[in-house]
């Protein structure tokens, strides 16, 4: 079926191969994306847009001399293919498999690992200068997305790479914008220009000369680099690049092999800071990623022949559906909800509401720090923000939550969707530190909805209360129950959902239907089990608590799809420490210290110990009584 492909054992392979092979080689490559992605599911069209220019890099550079860093890294397929990892891509995205993002132990050509947006360019510029100082020569590139570079931590590094002058590439892949005729001829005549050493030479003789005219010389230089900026600033499109001190070449069409090989020679002859401007398109090769781009950003397994489209299937609505519908039903009572989103509408079901609401809804880019800020203002002004960022994202804006909006107590809602487990994108967007990092922030409450019915009345208590809420809930679709009118929650109140006196557990979220289904089977057994949803995890119910530990008579159990350190477990022991309570049986079910890696959900929850047997044996434990031993790796528990 492939006929260059199987060849590829090495990017030095690439270099054997003339234009109009490469060129077939890159149709191949299209065509094993979409041949494995469809059964493992993953990001399809960044990988498709980036096919030709990954191919120049590898062809123009020597990796893994070269340091290639690819920002964000969900586009770093076509890499992985062609440094000798095409024939795992079966196991793409899979439990002890082939990762979708960059991987240090998995290849010596992933020189830094990356998940979150805009951090490339600061990684480079650090090797870069490590390179220097340890007096080596290689090049250094980092490639990163228009939307990544809308980030402002992208634009602190460059700013510091410009000021200090340190020999890099920066290859900014913008897959939003089309070439231009008139543009794309000038900004190829320029690039002609400015990558022939032969115009700098020029260019400093003549000043030289200048500077040797009595009296006038400085003048006439100076009136030259005048007229020379001003025209610039009118005729090319990397000025704001060129004055932060970076080179600018392109922009480049992203498809076109020769051209992008040339400029990429071109940038290896000039020093100092060098940025490469590439015009993409996402998706591009598989029609329908070409025409529904976000669509095919992310995808599940699905039929080449028969390929999924956009819509709500009949099945339980998802949780960010919920969210979504929940949102404008809100917002059509109150006109001061507004909603934020960082470069996720579609994600956090945001497009909904900004259909709806058009001028009631802003989307900051990939500005998490700013979104947070930004919604304080707000809120300072009397409107009730919402902000919607992913768990895993919410981490970037740490600092703004506590100094913007919980020092000054503003009522600002944190809808952090994805919360716990999210499966096949791996430890950088596995949600499962939001409970500690924003608990033991004062001010701050939590709650943590046990499905989509709870979620819709969390969103609706969170608004009403006068200060800083997070609502955090799962990705995927919820468990079926009924949507009932909507109604505000008691204030920092749990909820007892099956009475027992042997031994209470505490479910957070998710945990709870599997709590409610342990207790079943230890029934079965003989022991009588309280299943508890403390609904909030700041303020805690300590009535409930305190009542749940005086009658249980084995003890307390917790169990959360969140880290042990700092979560709710932590949060019950330290309210029974300081109400005099030390001598109450507690065991916490939840993940221990160390990342979680991809893999589908149900596998990791499994790999974790997070699942009805593991419950089931551990209150057989506490009873006394022998349970199955089973090793948990990461579970944690003591």
């Amino acid at each position: 079926m492939y006929k260059w492909l199987p060849a590829i054992k090495e990017p030095a392979d690439l270099k054997k191969l003339k234009t109009k092979e490469l060129q077939e080689l890159a149709c191949e490559i299209r065509s094993f994306l979409v041949e494995k992605v469809s059964k493992t599911g993953g990001h399809l069209a960044p990988n498709l847009g980036v096919v030709e220019l990954t191919l120049a890099i590898h062809r123009v550079f020597d990796s893994p001399r070269d340091q290639i860093i690819w920002d964000v890294g969900h586009q770093c397929y076509v890499h992985k293919i062609l440094t000798g990892r095409a024939g795992l891509f079966d196991t793409l995205r899979q439990f002890g498999g082939l990762s979708g993002f960059p991987k240090l132990k998995e290849s010596e050509h992933d020189v830094f690992q990356t998940g979150h947006s805009s951090t490339s360019i600061s990684a480079a510029l650090g090797m870069a200068q490590a390179r220097d100082l340890l007096q080596e020569d290689y090049f250094v590139l980092a490639v990163i997305g228009d939307g990544a570079m809308g980030g402002g931590m992208a634009f602190e590094a460059l700013n510091h790479a410009g000021d200090m002058g340190t020999d890099l590439i920066v290859i900014l892949n913008d897959n939003e914008m089309s070439i231009s005729q008139n543009v794309g001829g000038l900004a190829a005549y320029l690039e002609r220009i400015r990558t022939d050493p032969k115009y700098f030479r020029l260019k400093e003789d003549i000043e030289e000369i200048l500077r040797k005219i009595p009296a006038i010389g400085g003048k006439v230089i100076k009136s030259v680099e005048r007229v020379k900026d001003a025209v610039k600033t009118l005729i090319v499109p990397g000025m704001l690049f060129e004055e932060l001190g970076f080179t600018y070449l392109g922009p480049v069409d992203g498809h076109n092999l020769q051209k992008l090989q040339k400029t990429l020679m071109g940038a290896k002859k000039l020093k100092g800071p060098i940025l490469v401007h590439v015009l993409t398109r996402k998706g591009k090769g598989y029609e329908l990623a070409e025409q529904q781009p976000n669509f095919y950003h992310g995808v599940g397994p699905f039929d080449p022949l028969n390929p999924p489209q956009p819509g709500k299937q009949n099945s339980p609505p998802t949780y960010t559906e919920v969210f979504s519908d929940t949102l404008i039903t809100l917002a059509k009572e109150n006109e001061k909800i507004v909603a934020i989103t960082a470069a996720m509408a579609d994600g956090t079901g945001l497009d909904a509401f900004a259909k709806k609401y058009p001028t009631r809804f802003f989307d900051v880019g990939i500005a998490e720090q700013h979104a947070v800020t930004f919604a304080a203002g707000l809120a300072r002004k009397h409107f009730r923000p919402v902000v919607a960022i992913y768990s895993t994202f919410l981490q970037r804006a740490y600092d703004q939550i506590v100094h913007d909006v919980c020092i000054q107590n503003l009522p600002v809602l944190f809808a952090l969707d994805r919360a716990g487990i999210v499966g096949e994108d791996g430890e950088t967007h596995q949600g499962v530190f939001d409970l500690a990092y924003l608990r033991h922030i004062p001010q701050m409450n939590i709650i943590a909805p046990r499905d989509e019915n709870m979620l819709q009345h969390a969103l609706l208590t969170g608004l009403n209360y006068n200060g800083p809420v997070a609502v955090r809930y799962p990705r995927g679709k919820g468990l079926g129950v009924k949507l009932e009118q909507l109604r505000t929650l008691p204030w920092g109140q749990g909820e007892e959902l099956r009475p027992g006196k042997d031994i209470a557990i505490f479910a957070v979220g998710t945990m709870v239907n599997l709590a409610l289904k342990a207790a079943e089977q230890l029934e079965k057994q003989g022991l009588s089990i309280a299943v508890i949803d403390p609904i909030f995890i700041k303020p805690l119910d300590g009535k409930l608590i305190t009542r749940a530990a005086l009658n249980s008579r084995f003890g307390l159990l917790t169990v959360e799809e969140h880290v042990l350190a700092g979560g709710f477990g932590s949060a019950v022991l330290e309210f029974l420490e300081l109400n005099g309570y030390r001598n109450i049986h507690v065991k916490r079910l939840g993940i221990g210290d160390s990342f979680v890696e991809h893999g589908a959900k149900d596998e990791l929850l499994s790999h974790l110990g997070l699942t009805v047997e593991r419950i089931v044996q551990t209150c057989l434990e506490m009873a006394g009584r022998r349970g199955k031993v089973v090793s948990w790796l990461q579970s944690g528990n003591e």
